[in-house]
C-alpha cells in the first residue's frame, strides 16, 4: 500500500478526526522555547524543593519538570501545573500562524461530516486561546487537554482520546489521531483508534513507519486534500 493509499484509507474510515495540538496545529514554542519554559519551571521548583529542583534542572522538557514536581508533592505539582499553563498561554500569543495545512484539515474534516477534537498534553486553556485567535474554534467540537492533577494521564496514556470520544458520543475505534510524536501512535493504538503520523523530518517518517502508524504524512495539507477528495 502506498503512502497516499494508507492516508486515504485511514481517513476514509474515520468518523472523528482527533488532532494533537503542538506540532500538527501550532508550533507552540516557536516564540517562547520549551527549554526556556523548563528552566523557568525548574527554578520555581527549586525554590520550594531543592532536590526536585536539581533533578528538574537536568531536563529541557517542561512536561518532565511537571512530572518531577508531582512526584515530589501533589500540591507542589499543582503549583508547577499552573505556572506551566501560564507559560503555554504566553507561548501561543507569540507562536505565529497555524501550521500550514492545519486550518484546511480542520475545516475539511468538519465539511465532510466528521467530528473534530483536539487531544493534547498541553493545557486546554492554551489550545482554546490559540483556536480562538485564528478562527479555528468553529471547526473543533471538543478540546481535551492535560489533566491538571494527574499528569500520568497524558499521552501515551489513551485517556485523552477515550475522553474525547465519550464526549462526542462515539466509539473511540471510529477515530483517527493525527500526531507528530510516537506517544500519539501509542496512545491511539492503546485506545483502539488509528494513528496518522505527521512527520516533519525523514527520521521521524521512518520512526512512525517502524512504530506501525496506520499512515504517515509530511504535510497537513495532504490530509486536508484527502478529506476533500474522499
Amino acid at each position: 500500500m502506498t503512502h497516499t493509499d494508507s492516508l486515504n484509507e485511514t481517513l476514509a474510515n474515520a468518523r472523528v478526526v482527533l488532532v494533537d495540538f503542538d506540532g500538527p496545529v501550532c508550533d507552540l514554542f516557536a516564540g517562547l522555547s520549551a527549554a526556556e519554559v523548563a528552566r523557568e519551571l525548574a527554578g520555581l521548583l527549586a525554590a520550594r524543593d531543592g532536590a526536585a529542583g536539581a533533578k528538574a534542572a537536568r531536563t529541557d522538557d517542561p512536561f518532565e519538570v511537571l512530572r518531577i514536581a508531582h512526584d515530589a508533592d501533589g500540591e507542589l505539582g499543582e503549583e508547577i501545573e499552573r505556572a506551566l499553563t501560564a507559560a503555554e498561554v504566553r507561548a501561543v500569543a507569540v507562536a505565529g500562524k497555524p501550521v500550514p495545512g492545519a486550518s484546511e484539515t480542520l475545516e475539511a474534516a468538519r465539511a465532510t461530516g466528521r467530528g473534530v477534537a483536539v487531544v493534547s498534553n498541553n493545557s486546554a486553556e492554551c489550545v482554546r486561546i490559540f483556536l480562538g485567535l485564528h478562527g479555528l474554534d468553529q471547526y473543533v467540537a471538543e478540546i481535551v487537554g492535560r489533566h491538571s492533577a494527574q499528569p500520568h494521564l497524558m499521552k501515551p496514556n489513551p485517556y485523552p482520546l477515550i475522553t474525547a470520544a465519550e464526549r462526542m458520543n462515539i466509539d473511540v475505534t471510529s477515530c483517527t489521531l493525527i500526531g507528530d510524536s510516537l506517544t500519539d501512535v501509542r496512545a491511539a493504538h492503546a485506545a483502539g483508534a488509528t494513528a496518522i503520523g505527521y512527520a516533519t523530518t525523514p527520521p521521524a517518517y521512518e520512526a512512525f513507519t517502524e512504530a506501525r502508524a496506520d499512515a504517515v504524512t509530511d504535510s497537513m495539507q495532504d490530509a486536508a486534500d484527502v478529506l476533500v477528495a474522499a
